[in-house]
């Protein structure tokens, strides 16, 4: 008989090596490979026989492959459905990650909750939960009549033989890391586990057209547990963020081979489960101060959604020796650069000054539009002279101080105009074209200091 083999797998990222290491070669953690023991070759070769999709597939021409549009579902949540691209494909697997408590279970049941009042066959399976423990959350959430099954349960084989029985529409999976399959010898959630068990669950949704939804844990990092591949193997990888102490969740796709990976979904947390924002920028701009210096709203595209947000600066002259730079939901390099323009092309001192930003809402600007934005915001801190509360800026800039064309405009102008906002800040290359709302004001900028001006803000003196 032959004789078991050792290895060690990394927890991270799934690296095999042959001995015990410190340092994973492959993604960098420390401490992270643990010993595994690995079947002979005869044995796993005849398992994956068994569990093999195989079959006699055949090559065809592009040209000659039928055009099929996708069928979707409703999930009954709008904000969801956004975020998927229009609605859940069959036959899809999707994996939803986030930190614990976020709101991935509640959202997930109100989802279930909806979809079996459409018609459709649910089957809600909980790895970490009793069944008892799922009825009192639905009961929380009112779906407690909904009519979706619920089995408590971690072996995939009987997830699939229950499958079978049911032949469920949709699918959801309470967690992945919780699934086990007997014939592997490693424990729940170790990398091998994750990955066998997600291909299992995938050849199911390809094979029977069942949309699957996956709960994947994260690591204090903040990316899903478990082998990079899982998120490669699933059509779509959904992460909510947010911060537990505040109402507003963020649903993002990070990964869609069905819709955009842009779209943004936007919920808040109450008693009753989780509360679609239609109206996202109206509620990001609710509390801002509107007399206060180091406050400026501008415009950004999440998808095809614009939104409008409140961005935040502080200025202080400092008491350390190197005056610190934070930031929260702006990248930090690119704030170094904008403050680094704003010296040397706009005559702004700020090397003797500590330079807050925030970004109010828990959103994060990625995009250049930003730029315009928090240089003002940074200026009218370090002046101490509040902009008008009806004034919106927008723009990228150069490292000569020059305002660059964004993309959109139009739609952020008309965003603006929806809002109440009479005046608007954007690079002058926009103007071309451009269709202005009756009553609105649309001022096009080619520098720095040209906006600074416009807002009361330029001045020589430090």
């Amino acid at each position: 008989m032959a004789k078991a083999k050792t290895l060690y797998v990394c927890s991270s990222c799934g690296y095999e090596a042959p001995r015990w290491l410190g340092k994973c070669p492959d993604c960098g953690s420390w401490n992270t490979l643990e010993e595994r023991e690995v079947a002979p070759a005869a044995q796993v070769a005849e398992k994956k026989l068994k569990r093999a999709p195989g079959g006699d597939a055949e090559a065809a021409r592009v040209d000659d492959i039928p055009d099929e549009a996708l069928a979707r579902r409703g999930t009954g949540i709008g904000e969801l459905d956004r975020v998927l691209g229009g609605g859940v494909v069959d036959g899809s697997l999707v994996l939803v990650g986030g930190d614990p408590g976020i709101g991935k279970s509640t959202l997930l049941t109100q989802l279930c909750a909806n979809m079996a009042r459409d018609g459709a066959r649910v089957l809600y399976v909980s790895g970490e939960e009793s069944m008892r423990q799922v009825k009192l959350r639905a009961t929380r959430l009112g779906a407690a009549d909904a009519g979706f099954y619920v089995l408590s349960e971690t072996d995939v084989n009987t997830v699939e033989r229950r499958m079978e029985q049911l032949s469920p529409d949709v699918m959801v999976v309470d967690s992945i890391q919780t699934m086990y399959l007997p014939e592997l010898a490693s424990a729940p959630g170790s990398v091998s586990q994750v990955r066998e068990c997600a291909a299992v669950l995938m050849r199911l949704a390809k094979r029977t057209g069942c949309s699957i939804f996956l709960v994947g844990h994260v690591t204090k990092e903040g990316a899903i547990a478990g082998p990079r591949i899982l998120e490669h193997m699933v059509d779509a990888v959904l992460y909510f963020e947010g911060d537990r102490q505040h109402q507003y969740r963020l649903l993002r796709a990070v990964k869609n081979r069905f819709g955009s990976v842009n779209e943004l979904g936007m919920f808040e947390m109450s008693d009753r489960g989780m509360l679609e924002v239609e109206n996202a920028s109206e509620a990001l701009l609710s509390e801002r101060a509107h007399d206060a210096s180091g406050a400026v709203v501008m415009c950004a595209m999440e998808g095809s959604r614009p939104l409008l947000t409140d961005v935040q600066a502080l200025v202080a002259t400092t008491v350390f020796g190197n005056p610190r730079r934070m930031a929260s939901g702006v990248d930090q390099g690119r704030l170094a650069l904008l403050l680094a323009v704003l010296e040397k092309r706009a005559g702004l001192r700020l090397y003797d000054q500590d330079v807050y930003i925030n970004i109010a809402g828990g959103l994060s600007l990625t995009e250049p539009a930003a730029d315009l934005a928090l240089c003002m915001a940074v200026a009218s801190s370090r002046r101490n002279r509040a902009i008008a509360g009806d004034w919106a800026v927008m723009g990228e800039v150069g490292l000569a101080g020059e305002v660059r064309a964004i993309a959109q405009a139009e739609r952020r102008v008309a965003e603006c105009a929806r809002l109440g906002f009479n005046h608007v800040i954007v690079p002058k290359y926009n103007l071309r074209g451009l269709r202005i709302p009756e009553g609105m004001r649309v001022i096009g900028v080619e520098t720095v200091s040209q906006a600074m001006g416009e807002l009361g803000l330029f001045s020589r003196e430090g």
